[in-house]
């Protein structure tokens, strides 16, 4: 068990639970639920920010509002593993807005990629324009059928 102490206290704990709930609010009524003065309140937060503990503030927008009901999460294989193929799969990853997460994986697949569309026909078009930008060994897609859990705050009992 590590002796080393927590960059964060409970006053900037209480800080990020409160943002990672809604950013929204006045430094007044953050300082308030959080039972600070306001300006303690800000300093702690211009802390937080600065130190990169907060990496931004955004307002998260309703996917079925935009029309984009369907999550897919798209398993790729590849036998390249070159530098400049991983290169152009990463440009192709970033340029194609459907694709709201990426990320490597260990195992039987190389690249895991989450997209969010309107349905299986932009599901087919987005497959389309991403296997024309990059070889691949082999894509498969998985459709969900029930959103279970989905959260954007990140858990603050490891530090």
């Amino acid at each position: 068990m590590s002796s080393q102490s927590s960059p964060l206290d409970a006053y900037d704990k209480s800080i990020m639970r409160e943002i990672q709930r809604d950013s929204s609010p006045s430094i007044e009524t953050l300082a308030e639920r959080v039972h600070l003065s306001r300006n303690a309140c800000w300093r702690r937060l211009k802390r937080l920010e600065e130190e990169g503990f907060i990496k931004a503030r955004v307002a998260l927008a309703d996917p079925v509002k935009l029309n984009l009901e369907l999550t897919v999460f798209i398993a790729v294989r590849t036998s390249r593993h070159e530098a400049d193929w991983a290169e152009r799969f990463h440009a192709a990853v970033q340029d194609i807005p459907e694709l709201v997460g990426a990320y490597r994986t260990a195992g039987e697949i190389d690249y895991i990629l989450h997209a969010r569309v309107p349905n299986v026909a932009a599901y087919d078009r987005l497959y389309k324009k991403l296997t024309a930008r990059i070889e691949m060994q082999d894509v498969s897609a998985s459709f969900v059928m029930e959103e279970i859990k989905e959260v954007t705050a990140l858990p603050l009992d490891f530090i």
